[in-house]
């Protein structure tokens, strides 16, 4: 026993103090994030929004998300990643408790926007302070213990928030939402100072290295894969609370609980897992490739029965995928990155998950209203199949440019 604890401590060992402070931000920010997974239920039970509606509120989430982390990127390389993650936090925050007072269908697309163009310039820029944190041996673990955090939040978050919604209302989250941001801002102010660069860290970060990510094929073949897996895994925070509702008839409270089996498991097995795939030297295409074949699974497993546990057995799925799967692909992201453009190229990569909030919301909420819920499963299951086949291109390419480098 003493050695499988021993064992599950190292995988923690090595990261550096910053690494740990930003961890604990994103957590506090994180916890408090209770609105998001229950938007697409309190815009229909609370605004009387239809799916359509819904659909296109969530479309201005993704083109907030869009324009915010190319904006995001953009000032990441501009005034560094410290005065970005800070301000974002802070006016995140208080865009969070305005977005209450929205009751019109246009003044929330437009109040949705304005609020995740202010929160997500936070990420491109929380990737480059995992680079510039972290040896480069220990990236993908600084990563999935931001990754950690984000997830511990958001286990306890969904549980607190289905508890605040069936006891008290939806508009109380908004406010934690909001101050929590707030107080995650000023936490980081506070404690974490900016990094000294060195005079040669500050030359090589002014010049702008290798191609824009625009015109690197093998990086936009990352990005393609990046948006069309993200456009599934949004469904989980938008239609698949619905499903859950609508079809096996469970509550907030219950439909949180779910939600924080996905945030637990990932807590105590994501970090152990990493250093296990690290070890045994998968490569971050495989683990990319592998995230998406759980990923897949995870919604096929949906139509085969209408017994409760089935929606565990889905949810355990999707974890197993996001855990192997994401990590590697943020890093892989990174490590494909030239310096001078890291803020560009992961403001890109940023993007991707904002492009699935533009098509994946509208377009889930859409194939459900016309054809249901098994057959929209059907049909991200087949797109997730390709994207497989995509991820299989993407490592045969990454082997052969690395075969040639040497």
């Amino acid at each position: 026993m003493k050695k499988i604890y021993r064992n599950y401590i190292d995988n923690f060992s090595g990261l550096s103090p910053e690494i740990w402070l930003l961890s604990l931000v994103t957590f506090i920010n994180r916890a408090g994030a209770m609105v998001i997974p229950f938007l697409s239920l309190y815009l229909v039970n609370s605004k009387g929004f239809t799916l359509p509606q819904v659909g296109w509120i969530m479309t201005c989430f993704g083109l907030g998300s869009l324009a915010g982390t190319w904006v995001g990127g953009k000032l990441t390389d501009a005034i560094g990643f410290y005065k970005v993650i800070t301000l974002s936090l802070f006016f995140g925050g208080l865009g969070f408790i305005a977005l209450q007072f929205m009751n019109s269908f246009y003044g929330f697309c437009l109040g949705i926007f304005a609020l995740i163009f202010v929160a997500d310039a936070y990420r491109p820029a929380i990737f480059v302070a995992c680079d510039a944190y972290s040896k480069p041996k220990n990236v993908t673990r600084s990563i999935a213990l931001i990754r950690l955090a984000i997830n511990l939040g958001f286990s306890i978050g969904p549980v607190i928030g289905g508890l605040i919604i069936a006891r008290i209302n939806y508009t109380s989250l908004f406010w934690i939402d909001g101050i929590t941001c707030i107080l995650a801002s000023v936490l980081l102010f506070v404690l974490l100072k900016p990094k000294k660069l060195k005079e040669e860290e500050i030359e090589t970060t002014l010049v702008k290295h290798g191609v824009s990510p625009y015109k690197n094929g093998l990086y936009l073949l990352l990005i393609l894969i990046m948006v069309l897996s993200s456009m599934t895994f949004v469904q989980y925070f938008s239609v698949v609370p619905l499903y859950y509702e609508q079809v096996h008839f469970l509550s907030e409270d219950v439909i949180g609980g779910l939600l924080f089996l996905n945030g637990i498991i990932i807590v105590v097995f994501e970090m152990p897992l990493v250093g296990w795939l690290e070890r045994i030297n998968m490569s971050k295409t495989m683990a990319t490739l592998w995230g998406m074949v759980f990923l897949a699974a995870s919604f096929i497993v949906l139509n085969i029965s209408d017994w409760f546990g089935i929606l565990v057995i889905g949810m355990v799925l999707m974890t197993v995928g996001e855990m192997i799967g994401s990590p590697f692909s943020n890093a892989l992201a990174l490590e494909m990155s030239p310096k001078g453009r890291k803020g560009s190229y992961m403001g890109l990569y940023s993007m991707s998950f904002s492009l699935s909030h533009i098509f994946g919301h509208n377009g889930g909420m859409n194939l459900v209203n016309q054809f249901g819920y098994r057959n929209t499963w059907f049909v991200i299951f087949a797109l997730l199949i390709g994207v497989t086949v995509l991820c299989l291109l993407l490592h045969q390419r990454v082997k052969k440019k690395r075969i040639l480098a040497t």
